[in-house]
């Protein structure tokens, strides 16, 4: 390719927050829950990359001609991966479309077509844009797709905040995760928070390290969860739990193959023995510590290479760990688990309980 802008980019994130920031100078965008996705194409030449850096070319074919006959010659655009059914937007086809087999791709993308929603331009022709008020990346954005194609579209954008309170309420229906907010004078910064995202439940992207048999048998009890921290260590947040049965059986075969040599050079490596580790301290409680509100709890565990990323909902922390036990949502096979860190969640503002306390 030659381009002025080269794979692979990390594509620039947001932060959580509860409400929806109403500053001036803000553009408001519905957040499409799909696969996140940087189009590069040269011509003939087309390339996926994904928010971990690893392309999706291979398996979304259909997206490729769709590129090939929407977008210019010479461009590089971000946007998402999403698969409508109905009504609505389908994740769970999304992650079918994951396949190692050629003819299985080839068939989901007859069966599930991915249609790609583009929201911002970092590159056209010999020109990288990147460095540009984002302003004026969205203006130029829509003169390139203008109204699109059945399969490419640009992404619904608006400087009205009641608009984009009546899309976070409203657009809920149709799939949609939230809102996404950017300030008008935003240069894109890859692989930085620089957005802001308000959707309508609190999540996380964790890191699955290991997991506790279940109290009835040789079935999974909960996954063990964790982040990394600013000095690139994988601490240890909680678990997520609360499966059927038949899925607990289901996740020990899934697990299985990240279960080899898993303690070497585990992060976790230091607390695989409880008994000889005790209960740790403060916010860097180990997983396989005593329970503090029940001593008799099993809490040994297994531990597993962390490689996988599960997305989980959870309502609220603790100091760094989760107050109580996360939800799981889905399997997220499109993030790196180097990208689960603390910045992601939404941190509450301080307020002083005395003010609380003098009503």
């Amino acid at each position: 390719m030659d381009l002025p802008v080269l794979p692979p980019v990390k594509p620039m994130l947001a932060k959580a927050t509860t409400t929806l920031p109403t500053a001036e100078g803000l553009y408001y965008e519905p957040k499409w829950d799909g696969f996140r996705c940087i189009v590069f194409r040269d011509g003939d030449e087309v390339e996926l990359g994904s928010r971990n850096e690893r392309p999706l070319t291979r398996y979304f074919p259909e997206v490729v001609e769709a590129v090939k006959a929407a977008l210019p010659e010479r461009c590089v655009i971000d946007g998402e991966i999403v698969i409508p059914q109905g009504d609505r937007l389908h994740f769970e086809s999304l992650l079918q479309r994951i396949h190692p087999a050629k003819s299985r791709v080839d068939l989901l993308a007859e069966q599930t077509p991915a249609t790609f929603v583009a929201f911002d331009l970092l590159a056209l022709g010999d020109e990288s844009l990147m460095e540009l008020p984002f302003a004026q990346r969205q203006a130029r954005l829509r003169e390139v797709i203008g109204a699109g194609t059945e399969s490419v579209h640009a992404t619904a954008i608006t400087r009205d905040a009641a608009t984009a309170r009546r899309w976070f309420e409203e657009f809920e229906g149709a799939g949609l995760d939230g809102v996404v907010a950017k300030p008008a004078d935003l240069p894109y910064g890859p692989d930085q928070r620089l957005m802001t995202k308000v959707k309508h439940t609190r999540t996380a992207d964790c890191v699955v390290a290991g997991f506790r048999w279940h109290k009835s048998g040789p079935v999974v009890g909960s996954l063990l969860l964790g982040l990394y921290d600013d000095e690139g260590d994988l601490q240890f947040i909680g678990v997520a739990a609360s499966f059927p049965m038949k899925r607990r059986a289901e996740l020990v075969e899934e697990l299985a193959p990240y279960r080899a040599d898993a303690l070497d050079g585990h992060p976790w490596q230091d607390w695989a023995n409880a008994e000889t580790n005790g209960n740790g301290n403060g916010e860097h409680r180990m997983p396989g510590a005593q329970s503090r509100w029940n001593a008799k709890k099993d809490l040994s565990w297994v531990p597993l290479r962390p490689e996988r990323v599960v997305e989980i909902k959870y309502d609220q922390l603790e100091g760094r760990r989760l107050r109580h036990t996360g939800q799981f949502l889905r399997w997220r096979p499109d993030r790196d688990p180097r990208s689960c860190t603390y910045d992601q969640l939404d941190v509450p503002v301080h307020y002083d309980l005395a003010e609380v306390f003098a009503g």
